[in-house]
């Protein structure tokens, strides 16, 4: 799995590491029971403070996307594979709105009412 962070970015970097390994868990590259690296090594190969990398963990983990296990690290859990399944249908949908020539604020707009 390769990670990647922007140092320039806006996006905290929290938030980009929480993102990039959402894009792996939903691409396959993370599996369901897979450890990921432990937050000192993985703050070393970034070269961001671990404190970065364990509040990435954190909100993944409020989300439900990995567990955290004393002595195990963060591991993935089975709700990576419903978020593959909901990037299909995603894919879907902008097939769609692109067909119709919707333009994705619209659509965007759209699924933030249908979450409500």
């Amino acid at each position: 799995m390769l990670l990647r962070i922007d140092q320039s970015s806006t996006t905290p970097l929290f938030d980009q590491l929480a993102s990039s390994i959402r894009g792996a868990a939903i691409t396959g590259g993370v599996k369901p029971g897979e450890r990921l690296p432990a937050a000192r090594d993985l703050a070393e190969s970034l070269e961001v403070n671990v404190h970065t990398v364990l509040r990435a963990y954190q909100l993944l983990r409020d989300e439900g996307l990995v567990e955290l296990r004393r002595g195990r690290g963060a591991v993935v859990t089975d709700r990576a594979e419903r978020y593959s399944q909901l990037s299909a249908a995603i894919d879907t949908v902008v097939v769609e709105a692109r067909a119709l020539g919707i333009a994705p604020d619209t659509v965007t707009a759209l699924l933030r009412e249908a979450l409500k």
